[in-house]
């Protein structure tokens, strides 16, 4: 099968699309043809070992997998013998290292399933990363009625998701983006919209309960002055954001939490619902065929995508470009 690999880190350059062994599913697993994959920021973050701790996990000296990816959505291919809640020919979605292939395993137990009724693969595939990411952070901070986020770098994957999740928990929520996008998020469900290229949110002199940098541009010292007592700021990047989350947890009366995503079938399950009650949406920018994965990786690491950069495969059909069109 075909399977974008590296077996060293570094620049996108390292990624190459090779034939290699089709995986075969054990008892509890089961095997998904993949008609759609994604590349995020975490993957890129993961091959560039951007971070050097996460070498502990993902092999010190080179890569232990050595296949990009994961999320998927497509068919089950065939089952394993202990396997009873999927059957071959189902439409699925969800994650799994390695997804950037034609086929990969993914076990019965694990973050996978079934495809919300009238969704293309391109857009299953889009959902679970952004999303999870978000979920994990948004549901530690008690959104409700009469809480106020506000959202930096609302356009993106995990903004998009933020905006949404963060509408459906009823939260009042103030989204950040440039100016193209002010429409798309609007859309999704924001109650306020800020061009940061018009207007600095620190120097407004409006206070929140949780600042949430979806795109990790923004630093606590700067954001300080926006929260209210006792208010949060969250942040997707940031080695120091560890420390000041250790810190400011004994320390001060307004505090930062660094998202730490659980990839978890409970919650693939969950935004399968709220895809099906019409309360999310995937947001596309711009789709490549997986032998593109070049090109839509260094897309992707420009940092200026709007939603989801997907990778069609096995006959999934690339959308024309659109910059920060949706589905």
């Amino acid at each position: 099968m075909r399977a974008v690999v590296y077996d060293r880190y570094g620049p996108p350059e390292v990624l190459r699309l090779e034939d290699v062994e089709p995986p075969v599913p054990k008892d509890d697993e089961v095997l998904v043809k993949i008609h759609a994959s994604t590349v995020n920021r975490s993957d890129c973050g993961l091959r560039s070992a951007e971070y050097v701790i996460s070498r502990f996990f993902t092999g010190l000296l080179r890569p232990k997998l050595g296949v990009a990816g994961s999320e998927l959505a497509g068919e089950v291919e065939a089952v394993g013998a202990a396997v009873t809640e999927f059957a071959v020919g189902d439409r699925v979605f969800g994650m799994r290292s390695g997804a950037n292939a034609d086929f990969v395993c993914v076990r019965e137990s694990g973050p996978l399933a079934h495809m919300p009724a009238g969704m293309t693969f391109e857009e299953a595939a889009a959902v679970c990363d952004g999303a999870m990411v978000a979920l994990g952070f948004l549901r530690r901070m008690d959104l409700r009625r009469g809480k106020k986020i506000l959202v930096y770098g609302a356009s993106g994957s995990i903004g998009t998701a933020s905006v949404q999740l963060a509408r459906y928990f009823d939260a009042h929520v103030t989204a950040v983006c440039n100016t193209k996008n002010l429409e798309l998020v609007r859309s999704l469900g924001a109650d306020e919209v800020i061009d940061y290229l018009q207007e600095d949110f620190t120097k407004n002199g409006e206070t929140y309960d949780v600042v949430f940098d979806a795109v990790g541009k923004l630093s606590f010292r700067r954001c300080r002055g926006s929260l209210k007592r006792n208010g949060v700021f969250g942040s997707t990047d940031g080695f120091a954001n560890l420390f000041l989350a250790l810190w400011t947890s004994r320390i001060g009366d307004k505090k930062v939490v660094f998202p730490i995503p659980h990839y978890l079938k409970k919650d693939v399950l969950f935004l399968k619902g709220l895809i099906e009650a019409g309360n999310y949406r995937a947001v596309i920018d711009r789709s490549y065929p997986l032998e593109d994965v070049l090109e839509a990786t260094r897309y992707v690491e420009t940092r200026q995508k709007t939603g989801n950069v997907v990778l069609t495969v096995n006959g999934g059909r690339p959308r024309s470009e659109k910059g920060g069109g949706n589905q």
